[in-house]
């Protein structure tokens, strides 16, 4: 990979991509360690996202409200 192309990365947090993707910060880390989110960066014990890999990732699984740990409600 060139230089300007690592450099212009944008990287962001876990509390940002929280709020980017409307999800908790407990399932983002849940998805990390199920590798289920891609453009994952990890920086010694830091994490930190590529917010184009998160933007691919969106545009190609199209986005959903739903949250796959979030229990079902039973049709009762």
């Amino acid at each position: 990979m060139r230089l300007e192309a690592t450099m212009t990365k944008k990287l962001i947090t876990v509390d940002e991509l929280s709020i980017y993707l409307s999800l908790p910060k407990a399932t983002i880390y849940t998805w990390v360690c199920l590798k289920r989110i891609p453009g994952v960066v990890k920086l010694g014990r830091a994490v930190r996202f590529d917010l184009a890999a998160i933007d691919r990732w969106i545009a190609e699984n199209g986005a959903s409200q739903e949250d796959p740990y979030e229990p079902k409600k039973s049709a009762r």
